[in-house]
């Protein structure tokens, strides 16, 4: 008698298949979220960094982009319970961040 739970390499190869697409369905999502959070926190990063440059780091416009920085990092967090630390070119996983860390390189 033969064994009827044996699956042939074409039954192996489809249950594979979807297993990796299983996983594939799943990581997709979050890479684009990443992705989305990334670049957004690096743009308004971008801009915050103009702002003290052209108008120092006390201006109505720094002031603006850091509070800008501090949501975008709010919503990442709120998301995933990471933020991207665009000039340690890094996620974090410790709520962490300092509203004011980019006054530091203005200080002196």
């Amino acid at each position: 008698m033969r064994n009827r739970s044996k699956i042939g390499f074409s039954g192996q190869a489809a249950i594979g298949l979807a297993a990796l697409a299983g996983m594939f369905i799943f990581t997709v999502p979050q890479a684009r979220a990443d992705d989305d959070c990334q670049r957004e926190t690096a743009k308004i990063d971008h801009k915050l960094h103009e702002a003290i440059e052209h108008n120092g780091p006390d201006s109505k416009q720094a002031e603006h982009w850091r509070h800008e920085l501090a949501e975008q990092r709010e919503r990442c967090w709120g998301k995933d319970h990471k933020w991207w630390d665009e000039d340690g070119h890094r996620w974090r996983t410790d709520h962490d961040w300092d509203d004011h860390d980019h006054d530091h390189d203005h200080d002196h």
